[in-house]
């Protein structure tokens, strides 16, 4: 996924851009960190940056394409990246279509955290006096006289992106006034709804789960033969213990029906002899 995050200063771009690092696998491309990093090493660009911003005014075009033309052709940028501060202007943001056609890339989405200016002065006054507080050093564009002037800026250079994106069917809407777990939430559901790819954490564990599982059922299919093999070597010996004994059985109602038959016949000879002596009686009598 290639995005580009759209907003005021202080409007949750750069934590919202953290999250989707995390969560997606791609690279946060943030001019703003890519300046200051050049302010501290104390570079040529640095040193004129550090004057520009300072003052609360936007770092001249040819030095931030030329950052970010840069920065997308190193490796981790291949899976995708998050523009965070860049585009900053229309003219800027044609510059950036034209660079990406270049490199045969495809912008997904811009996303717009849409907030409240006085709201955001109320943060940053507040931040400013818990740093002062702590004996931290605040930045010297991270003020609320500073922020004023950037808001003032962002209205009359930035904001025509948001008309810029509409007319290109790019831009998507999400109110940055709500807690910062809320605002991750609904960017999920847009870039699931454009189609974005699951998160490599989650894809990382069921890839890790699936062979697990497979290998856990192949390990039941292996002892579950054997039970059934075990089960057919009994189940003869069951069947044979079954015929020898119906044919005991058998044999025994055999032996019966023969004793039956010898008694029934022993009853009747000795019926007839007893008929034979009566009869034979009488007819010495007469």
């Amino acid at each position: 996924m290639r995005i580009i995050l759209l907003g005021p200063p202080g409007s949750g771009k750069g934590t919202q851009a953290q999250l989707l690092v995390q969560r997606y696998g791609i690279v946060q491309l943030s001019t703003g960190e890519m300046l200051r990093a050049a302010v501290a090493a104390g570079t040529p660009v640095g040193l004129k940056a550090k004057e520009i911003m300072a003052g609360g005014d936007l770092v001249p075009d040819e030095i931030v394409v030329g950052i970010i033309s840069d920065r997308i052709d190193q490796p981790d940028a291949k899976n995708g990246f998050i523009l965070d501060g860049f585009p900053r202007t229309v003219p800027q943001a044609e510059a950036l279509d034209e660079l990406l056609k270049h490199k045969h890339l495809k912008l997904d989405a811009v996303i717009e955290l849409r907030v409240n200016e006085s709201a955001l002065l109320n943060r940053v006054e507040t931040r400013v006096a818990q740093m002062r507080e702590r004996g931290e050093e605040v930045r010297v564009d991270d003020t609320p006289e500073v922020l004023t002037k950037r808001l003032a800026s962002y209205r009359s250079q930035t904001e025509p992106l948001i008309h810029y994106y509409s007319e290109r069917r790019k831009l998507s809407t999400i109110d940055g006034m709500m807690a910062i777990d809320e605002v991750t939430r609904a960017i999920h559901r847009l870039l699931l709804a454009l189609g974005a790819v699951e998160p490599k954490t989650h894809a990382r564990s069921a890839a890790k789960t699936a062979p697990a599982k497979k290998a856990k059922a192949g390990r039941k299919a292996a002892v579950k033969p054997a039970k059934t093999t075990k089960k057919a070597a009994k189940s003869p010996k069951k069947a044979a213990k079954k015929a020898v004994m119906g044919t005991g059985k058998a044999t025994k109602k055999t032996a019966k029906m023969k004793v039956a038959k010898k008694t029934a016949k022993k009853a009747l000879k000795k019926g007839a002899k007893k008929a034979a002596k009566k009869v034979t009686k009488k007819r010495a009598k007469r």
